[in-house]
């Protein structure tokens, strides 16, 4: 069968390092654990949704090399076809993060084999576009790539959800092509060029990139929750009240949660409601992919906090 859901985007090896708190310019420090776990933000959203058991493929690129494995092994374990994905002579992208005991973390990407990710790439694969509902993307792999997967999802008629993570000036070329935009309100900001302050100033960055061809935009706003914007609506949610250990993941996993429900009801304010318990549940616990909850552990979850 093939996915309701195709993910393009990236695969990386999170090199994860404790610590008790962040170390300031040219200071050395301690760290209080070391591991690795598979991460990358397509390859997370991607987890997240087959953990949620809906049809989910990926598209992305890895090197050759023990990296490349151990990604795909966690793709297959969350139920993620993993039939698309390419081999890059580069090394697979590895991504270095430093938690502190908050829970913040810092992050650097290098991206490897996920920027040899080619619009010929995605071309040669547009039949999985053709056969799924809808197409999730972030800005980890080129930007011409994403440009191009957008362009041939919305001429085969499918829903596009972008993240655009880490933010980039996107082409209104881009920004019609994309159905829900899913930014953090960091991400809003950079990307509309408007300061966010408060709810005036959400609703009007949102607006200007619905201005641009964006059907809708749901803004996360960490522990203070997300705004939904579109032509007729804007609608904020609160946030799950949890104590945060790891926020790594905390935007793939409300992608993931969103995604999961959106494609089958396609009830934006269902699909909010369990991506915030994804979210919720996924910042109590370590790591990337190893952080995300299945659907029943997100099914208990509101069950308790109904």
């Amino acid at each position: 069968m093939n996915p309701n859901i195709v993910v393009i985007g990236s695969l990386n090896m999170d090199i994860v390092i404790n610590v008790e708190e962040m170390p300031h310019e040219g200071q050395t420090i301690l760290g209080t654990g070391f591991s690795e776990i598979a991460g990358g933000k397509g390859a997370n959203q991607a987890v997240a949704i087959g953990k949620l058991q809906a049809s989910v493929g990926m598209i992305g690129k890895v090197g050759a090399d023990s990296y490349a494995s151990a990604l795909l092994d966690s793709l297959k374990e969350s139920n993620v076809d993993a039939r698309h994905i390419l081999t890059s002579p580069n090394r697979t992208g590895v991504a270095l993060v430093t938690v502190n005991q908050s829970g913040k973390n810092h992050i650097v990407v290098v991206p490897g084999a996920n920027f040899d990710l080619t619009p010929d790439d995605i071309r040669n694969q547009r039949h999985v576009i053709e056969q799924c509902e809808m197409v999730v993307l972030q800005l980890e792999v080129p930007m011409e790539t994403v440009n191009c997967a957008l362009q041939l999802a919305k001429e085969a008629g499918k829903t596009t959800i972008l993240n655009p993570a880490p933010a980039k000036i996107m082409e209104e070329e881009m920004l019609k092509n994309v159905d829900i935009l899913i930014p953090n309100e960091h991400e809003l900001s950079e990307i509309s060029g408007m300061e966010i302050a408060d709810e005036r100033s959400f609703q009007e960055a949102a607006r200007s990139l619905l201005a641009k061809g964006v059907k809708a935009v749901l803004v996360t706003l960490g522990d203070k929750g997300c705004c939904y914007v579109d032509k007729d609506r804007f609608q904020l949610y609160p946030a799950h009240q949890v104590k945060a250990k790891d926020t790594t993941a905390a935007g793939d996993s409300f992608i993931g949660g969103f995604t999961a429900s959106y494609v089958k009801n396609r009830d934006i304010d269902m699909a909010v409601k369990q991506a915030q318990i994804v979210a919720a549940i996924t910042v109590t616990r370590p790591g990337a992919q190893s952080s995300l909850p299945t659907l029943e552990e997100v099914q208990r979850f509101a069950v308790d906090n109904a």
